[in-house]
């Protein structure tokens, strides 16, 4: 996209869904504080948005988002590209069984190979084929534009400063990594950090 997206989409359009809904809470519940709605909705709602324009880029490489996630985290594990399962469950964040779900599809399509691992020879790891190599450089190549793409909209400052407020937030909410909850709560991509 040519130019800075943020002149396409006028600041003061008047008055969000979100305060919409919060203009309606006020009126129905006044003894309710609607105010935690302006960023929690807000957020919800991007999520939201957010989510559906990277899936366009998933599904251009014929993936589905939980799909472009263990591949990004096989091809983030560096030679030989292999993790254990278990290992890819908790760094997607999802339950064991999802995880063999995923594996299983992206298998049979020549992505992945389960095999011993190269590391002990015990274990049984995944690993990136070549074919699922290469489709995970290109579609990570076209993920990144588009996440820059989507964070055009702001400005350099408000674009650091966001990302130093949800640093914040974030860490205040997440359990540390390894705790208890994961598989749970935030979803796999999400963050979309692969």
């Amino acid at each position: 996209m040519e130019g800075n997206s943020r002149d396409a989409v006028p600041e003061a359009a008047g008055p969000d869904h979100v305060a919409r809904i919060q203009a309606e809470w006020a009126r129905e519940r006044p003894d309710v504080d609607v105010s935690p709605q302006a960023v929690i909705g807000r957020l919800h709602r991007l999520g939201r948005l957010l989510t559906d324009r990277l899936d366009v880029v998933y599904a251009a490489h014929g993936l589905s988002e939980g799909e472009f996630d263990v591949l990004a985290a096989l091809r983030r594990a560096g030679e030989p590209f292999e993790r254990a399962p278990g290992e890819l469950a908790a760094h997607t964040m999802v339950t064991t069984g999802a995880m063999t779900k995923r594996i299983d599809r992206l298998q049979r399509a020549g992505l992945v190979d389960r095999r011993r691992s190269a590391a002990d020879g015990r274990g049984r790891v995944v690993a990136l084929t070549p074919a699922g190599r290469a489709l995970i450089d290109r579609a990570f190549t076209d993920h990144m534009r588009n996440e820059r793409r989507l964070l055009d909209a702001l400005d350099p400052a408000e674009a650091a400063e966001l990302e130093r407020l949800l640093t914040v937030w974030l860490g205040r909410v997440e359990p540390p990594t390894g705790a208890e909850g994961r598989g749970r709560g935030l979803p796999s991509g999400s963050a979309r950090a692969s």
